[in-house]
C-alpha cells in the first residue's frame, strides 16, 4: 500500500515541479528522491509487516511477501533506469517532469498489480499502467516512428483489454464473484463458460507479455518508441505482466492446471522458437532486443505452466537479472545514433569499460554461467522438469538458450574483435561510467548468490 499511496503522490509532486523547476538535472534528482523512498517505505512494509496507511480495500488489495519483494525488485530496477538513462530522458522531451510524472503514475499501478485480490483491482492495475505507456511510446512527436508505435501500441492494448473484460464478465458470470478465492473455489469443474472466460483472459494476458502468437505488436512498438522508454518498456512494464500472470493463474485458476498447462506449454513452445529465430535475422540491435524479449518471455512463461515453488522463486530472479542486464544494454544503446550492430564495433578499443559492461549484461541474457541471467533460466527449466511429462519443452528450451548465444555474441564479436568504423568516438561521463560498472557488478553478485533474492521469499 505504501508503493501506492507515495508513487501518486510522488506522480502529483513530479508534474507541479516543472512549473517551479527549470534545472533538468535538478528534477532528474527530484524524481531519483522519490524511487529512494519508495525503497524505504517498501523496506519498513515488508519488515513491519504493516502499511503507513490504514485503508480498508474490502479484501480487493493485499500485499504479501512475495508482492514485495517482486516490489523493491521493481522499485531498484526503476532506480537504476534514472542513473543510468535520466539525462537521457530529460532529454526526450520539452518538459521532463511531465514525463517522470508518468513514470511515477505507472508504478502505482505497478502497486496495485503487485497486491490484487480482484479481477477489479487487475484490471484497474494493469490500465494505471498501460495509459501513461501509450503517452510515453509517442513522446517524440516529430518522429513518425513514434506516433506509429504509439498508434499501434494503444490500439492492439485496447483491444486486449477488452478481451480481459470479456473474459473477467464471463468468469463472473459463472462464479458470482470477482475475488480470487472465491473463482478458485467455484472452479473446480471446467463449464463451457468458465473455459471461454478462461481462454479470452490468457489471450489478453499473453498479449501484455509478448507472448506468440500475440507477440506483433512487439517489434513495432520497442523499435518505434524513445529508445529510453522502450527500455523502460521491455523491462519494468513486462515483468509487472509476468507477475500479473503468475499471480492471477496460480490463485484463480490454479485447481484447472492440468485443463490449460498444455495450451500454455504450446504458447511457450511457439514463443521461444519465433523469438530465438527471428532475432537471429535481425542487423539492428534495437528490434534484435525487441525479438529478444520475445524469446526471454517464452522462458518466463514456463514459470506460468509449472506454479511451484522453484517457478514462483525463479521469475523473481528472472525478473531482477532480465530487468539490470537489459537496462544496461538499452543505456548504452539510447546514446548511439545508429543502432546496427556495426556501430559497436571496436567498442572495447575505444570505451573499454562500457564494452566490458554490456559484455556481462549479454552474457547474462544468454544464460552464462555466473551472471544472474544462468539461475534464472535454471529455475526455469527445473520447475518444468519437477512438473513432469513435458521434456520435450525443456530440450526446446535448451536449444532455444544455444541459440540466442549466436545473436548475442554477434554484439560480442563488433566490440572486441573489429576494428571501430565509426569517425566521431562516443562520449561517456565518468557517472554513467561508474553506474555502468554497479550495473555489471550487480549481475555478477545475483549469478553468484542468487539466494539473496531466494532468501527473502
Amino acid at each position: 500500500m505504501n508503493a501506492i499511496i507515495f508513487s501518486a503522490v510522488w506522480g502529483v509532486l513530479m508534474m507541479y515541479t516543472g512549473f517551479f523547476v527549470k534545472s533538468r538535472n535538478t528534477i532528474n534528482l527530484i524524481a531519483i528522491a522519490g524511487i529512494v523512498l519508495l525503497i524505504i517505505c517498501n523496506v519498513h512494509e515488508f519488515i513491519s509487516g504493516m502499511s503507513l496507511f490504514s485503508i480498508d480495500t474490502k479484501g480487493m488489495l493485499f500485499h504479501s511477501n512475495f508482492g514485495l519483494v517482486f516490489l523493491l525488485i521493481i522499485l531498484i530496477s526503476t532506480l537504476m533506469y534514472f542513473l543510468l538513462s535520466g539525462n537521457d530522458i530529460n532529454a526526450a522531451g520539452k518538459s521532463s517532469s511531465d514525463l517522470y510524472a508518468l513514470i511515477f503514475f505507472i508504478l502505482s499501478g505497478i502497486g496495485v498489480v503487485a497486491g490484487f485480490k480482484s479481477l477489479l483491482m487487475l484490471f484497474l492495475g494493469i490500465e494505471i499502467v498501460s495509459i501513461p505507456l501509450y503517452v510515453l511510446a509517442g513522446s517524440d512527436k516529430s518522429n513518425l516512428k513514434s506516433n506509429e508505435a504509439a498508434l499501434k501500441y494503444f490500439l492492439m492494448g485496447s483491444f486486449s483489454t477488452g478481451l480481459m473484460l470479456m473474459g473477467i464478465t464471463l468468469i463472473y458470470g459463472d462464479t458470482g464473484s470477482f475475488y480470487l478465492d472465491a473463482i478458485k473455489a467455484g472452479l473446480s469443474v471446467l463449464t463451457p463458460m468458465k473455459a471461454a472466460g478462461l481462454l479470452l483472459v490468457l489471450a489478453s494476458m499473453a498479449f501484455k507479455v509478448s507472448a506468440a502468437p500475440f507477440h506483433f505488436w512487439t517489434p513495432d512498438v520497442y523499435d518505434g518508441a524513445p529508445t529510453v522508454f522502450t527500455s523502460f518498456m521491455a523491462t519494468i512494464v513486462k515483468s509487472v505482466a509476468f507477475y500479473a500472470f503468475l499471480h492471477l493463474f496460480d490463485n484463480a485458476f490454479g485447481n484447472l492446471h492440468e485443463d490449460w498447462k498444455n495450451l500454455v506449454a504450446v504458447i511457450a513452445l511457439l514463443t521461444l522458437l519465433i523469438g530465438n529465430i527471428t532475432a537471429v535475422f535481425q542487423q539492428s540491435v534495437k528490434r534484435m532486443l525487441a525479438y529478444s524479449s520475445i524469446a526471454q518471455a517464452g522462458f518466463m512463461m514456463l514459470a506460468i505452466l509449472s506454479l511451484n515453488v522453484f517457478a514462483k522463486q525463479g521469475l523473481l530472479l528472472y525478473f531482477a537479472g532480465y530487468s539490470i542486464a537489459t537496462l544496461g544494454i538499452f543505456a548504452v544503446l539510447v546514446k548511439m545514433k545508429d543502432h546496427s550492430v556495426d556501430a559497436f564495433n571496436g567498442l572495447s578499443k575505444t570505451n573499454p569499460i562500457i564494452a566490458l559492461s554490456v559484455l556481462v549484461s549479454l552474457l547474462s541474457l544468454a544464460g552464462i554461467p555466473l551472471t544472474a541471467g544462468f539461475f534464472a533460466k535454471y529455475y526455469m527449466l527445473l520447475a518444468v522438469i519437477r512438473e513432469g511429462h513435458l521434456m520435450w519443452l525443456v530440450v526446446t528450451a535448451v536449444l532455444c538458450a544455444a541459440v540466442s548465444i549466436y545473436y548475442y555474441f554477434r554484439v560480442i564479436q563488433a566490440m572486441y574483435f573489429k576494428e571501430p568504423t565509426n569517425i566521431l568516438t562516443l562520449e561517456f561521463s565518468s557517472t554513467f561510467k561508474w553506474m555502468m560498472i554497479i550495473n555489471a557488478i550487480l549481475i555478477i553478485i545475483l549469478g553468484i548468490h542468487p539466494d539473496i533474492i531466494l532468501s527473502l521469499i
